[in-house]
């Protein structure tokens, strides 16, 4: 798993909490850094699912 990944994860989450706080959960740059985030989100979750299906690959 790519640690530059994770690294993005983090800060688009900060990013995302810290726009919240600030602007609302409604507002326009917080919607959408909570999108970028859920696909960051998903493309991990692609990435570890399909991690675990190699290591089972190889019984």
């Amino acid at each position: 798993m790519s640690d530059t990944l994770l690294r993005k994860l983090e800060i688009t989450r900060e990013k995302m909490i810290q726009s919240g706080l600030e602007k609302g959960f409604l507002n326009d740059e917080t919607i959408r850094l909570s999108e970028k985030l859920d696909q960051l989100l998903n493309l991990y979750q692609f990435h570890t699912t399909n991690d675990v299906n190699d290591y089972d690959k190889l019984d």
